[in-house]
């Protein structure tokens, strides 16, 4: 493999002789996170994800692709140099792997909120009537770990958000701890039950944000960064297409698109 040749340094963004380039390959989570990002049947690569990096590459004259990996393995793919790029990852992710490691994260992408779905009746309920949550394999409630190791929640396991959706429709658990606009977007698109579960924002939930990652290509951090900023119109065009930040900061994170603009026109009807 060739190594990249690197041209010259122009308001700090250090930019590539792409006619030297290799082929940069970006580690990818496999799982179906729509509308975030997933792998169809063909095994391509999709979503608000692939079309950002795809803008990035043409803009910038990059070969790049795509290489879905094992969640678990991914940042080790990432720190043994197996792939140049890591998305999504955050700074706060597998701190333990990347101890003495310097890995370069671009600026936030994506901004998400992690948090609990309960059916509607179930709304504002508080703390301690969530007895029993339901959460996917590999994922860690933050908010509930001094409750779960208290023996205050019970942790009801699942291999997969359709599973984990199905366990709180059917009662089995209180509540679903995942991302609100992923779970969500399921709910309304896939399990065509909107509205059977909603986030409930009294309950403990984190905010986190996406961001993109490289041992190897610092500069090229720097190069996307510069992108995000040059291409925001773009970048925003590309986020309100895919819903990917759907409400994110209002009270109506959560809700089906026709509720909340329900919602807000019997606002406007109630304005003088």
């Amino acid at each position: 493999m060739k190594p990249l040749a690197f041209g010259w340094l122009l308001a700090g963004v250090c930019y590539i002789d792409c006619s030297q380039a290799e082929t940069l390959v970006v580690g990818v989570e496999p799982q179906d996170f729509q509308p975030h990002y997933w792998v169809d049947e063909s095994g391509e690569y999709r979503g608000f994800a692939r079309d950002l990096l795809d803008l990035f590459a043409r803009e910038n004259k990059l070969d790049i692709r795509y290489q879905p990996l094992p969640v678990k393995q991914l940042t080790q793919h990432l720190l043994n140099g197996s792939v140049d790029f890591k998305y999504p990852d955050n700074v706060n992710w597998a701190p333990d792997l990347k101890q003495g490691r310097t890995v370069s994260y671009s600026q936030p992408v994506v901004a998400y909120v992690d948090g609990v779905l309960v059916a509607p009746e179930r709304q504002g309920r508080g703390l301690d009537r969530l007895a029993r949550l339901a959460v996917v394999d590999g994922w860690t409630p933050w908010s509930y770990q001094d409750r779960i190791q208290g023996g205050q929640t019970q942790v009801v396991r699942s291999t997969g958000l359709a599973q984990m959706i199905k366990q709180a429709m059917k009662r089995e658990a209180d509540g679903a701890y995942y991302n609100v606009v992923v779970a969500t977007f399921y709910l309304d698109n896939i399990r065509a039950r909107p509205g059977a579960l909603v986030f409930d924002p009294k309950l403990p939930h984190t905010r986190g944000t996406f961001n993109l990652s490289s041992v190897k290509y610092p500069e090229l951090i720097g190069r996307f960064d510069h992108f995000l900023t040059e291409h925001r119109d773009e970048v925003a065009t590309l986020k309100a297409r895919y819903q990917v930040e759907a409400n994110l900061d209002t009270e109506y994170l959560g809700m089906e698109q026709w509720k909340v603009d329900f919602l807000k026109r019997q606002r406007e009807k109630a304005t003088p």
